[in-house]
């Protein structure tokens, strides 16, 4: 894979953490730089340690999946995409306050960074720079939640759902560019 399939990865892991970002910084009265450095900073360290993680959990099974890494890529990535598609036509409602303390922001990191675990696990199937990568993913989410703590603070949620929408659809497609890659459709 190359840089920019690893960005919309980046950019597709993040959406989860953008709508949460958006949430802090509508529930910001007054926005301040610092706290805006300090959601993006949570939120994009659980995004980097996380498929560093999955990275080396998938290497100890590597053997086992080798044969089917191309359609584990898929399934992982589908299901990461179809479930941040069900989640932006959901009706639930988010209760998400303006804390940016410790055990708030890591809670929130935990939870928007499951999915980067499961492509953690992809890259170990695809013998990629998990170095490079990780710190790709890392810096775009770190970039998309800054941004989005401002956009939530400035216009509300009004981006939620469609950022959530347009990540699902960029994890699912690149799924099956990986897919057809290997089985040398493309």
């Amino acid at each position: 894979m190359g840089i920019i399939e690893i960005f919309l990865i980046g950019v597709g892991v993040a959406m989860d953490a953008f709508a949460i970002s958006i949430c802090k910084g509508l529930s910001m009265t007054k926005l301040y730089i610092k706290n805006m450095v300090i959601v993006a900073l949570y939120l994009s360290f659980f995004q980097t340690i996380m498929p560093l993680l999955g990275y080396y959990v998938g290497n100890v099974f590597e053997s086992f999946i080798i044969s089917v890494d191309h359609w584990l890529s898929l399934i992982l990535l589908s299901i990461i995409g179809i479930n941040m598609m069900k989640e932006a036509f959901s009706e639930e409602t988010k209760d998400v306050n303006d804390k940016i303390d410790f055990k708030t922001m890591s809670l929130l990191g935990i939870a928007t960074s499951i999915d980067a675990l499961t492509v953690g696990i992809t890259f170990a199937c695809l013998n990629t720079n998990v170095c490079v990568d990780i710190f790709i993913i890392g810096i775009t989410t770190f970039i998309v939640t800054f941004i989005g703590t401002y956009i939530g603070n400035k216009v509300g949620s009004k981006y939620e759902k469609s950022s959530q929408l347009f990540g699902g659809i960029v994890l699912i497609i690149i799924g099956l560019k990986i897919l057809f890659e290997h089985l040398t459709i493309i």
